[in-house]
């Protein structure tokens, strides 16, 4: 047998375009799975331009509400020297930098991005992991995000394995967290700090992910650790990592760009496994 609990026989090459079986009543056809490997039926416009979860241009880059760095409105920390860190200018204890743009920061980079990057590097290395990552980011009812989701979230830029990234990075990043956020806010209307598997599926299409509504259920029950039927900001930010990743090795296999492929067992584990923090 080439897998476990295959058929003796059984071709061992699974067939999926998103879910597995037939799909539910309502679910796109195979191969409507995301944009760009299908034309759209004529005279109708495709959903999202580009790749599902792919962030656009124009985002805002103020400190948005949910995500606030806990070390600017503090004094610098013990043993902070600001002549040190990448060689730019000192900051204040409000952590806002200097007027002009600040020496070390990336080509294209905000200025304001900059900064939080900054804040966040508590330990002055010109690099961040999840830990301070996580110290950053709040939900709306102020808990921590979840650990796991500040991994996923350093994994998708940390190329060279190290479990920090960079200021460059980080600026990416923070285009993808933008995107996801807004998208989120944009379901969660009365700010209960949470979406339920409705708005979830409907914020899943509109970021070009055309999934079932039985996909958005099983999420938030995997995701609701307060059983009130609904996912809280980082968890929704860790799914969208997850889709993210999933997809992009999706889309390397799928060559001719029809939303399915064939994909042996040991590929498949290699795919799901090293999309894990």
């Amino acid at each position: 047998m080439a897998y476990p609990g295959g058929n003796q026989g059984q071709n061992p090459l699974a067939q999926y375009a998103g879910v597995y079986g037939p799909p539910p009543t309502g679910a796109p056809a195979p191969g409507q799975g995301y944009p760009g490997q299908a034309p759209p039926p004529a005279g109708q416009q495709p959903p999202h331009q580009g790749y599902p979860g792919q962030p656009q241009q124009g985002f805002p880059q103020q400190a948005p509400q949910g995500y606030r760095p806990q070390a600017p409105p503090q004094a610098p920390p013990q043993g902070y020297n600001p002549g040190q860190y990448g060689q730019q200018p000192g900051y204040g204890a409000a952590g806002v930098p200097p007027s002009g743009q600040p020496q070390g920061m990336p080509p294209g980079m905000s200025p304001d991005v900059y900064s939080w990057f900054v804040a966040v590097d508590q330990d002055n290395t010109g690099k961040i992991d999840s830990r301070e990552l996580q110290q950053a980011l709040t939900n709306a009812n102020w808990s921590k995000f979840d650990e796991a989701t500040c991994k996923q979230m350093i994994g998708m830029f940390d190329r060279d394995k190290s479990g920090t990234i960079d200021a460059s990075e980080f600026s990416q990043l923070w285009n993808y967290i933008q995107q996801w956020k807004q998208v989120f806010e944009g379901f969660d209307r009365d700010r209960s700090g949470g979406i339920d598997a409705n708005e979830l599926n409907t914020a899943l299409n509109q970021m070009g992910y055309h999934l079932s509504p039985a996909f958005s259920q099983m999420v938030v029950q995997k995701y609701d650790t307060v059983h009130h039927k609904q996912i809280g900001l980082d968890h929704y930010i860790k799914l969208c990592a997850v889709l993210n990743s999933l997809t992009a090795s999706f889309r390397q296999r799928d060559t001719q760009m029809t939303g399915s492929i064939n994909i042996n067992y040991e590929d498949f584990m290699m795919v799901v496994l090293s999309s894990q923090p």
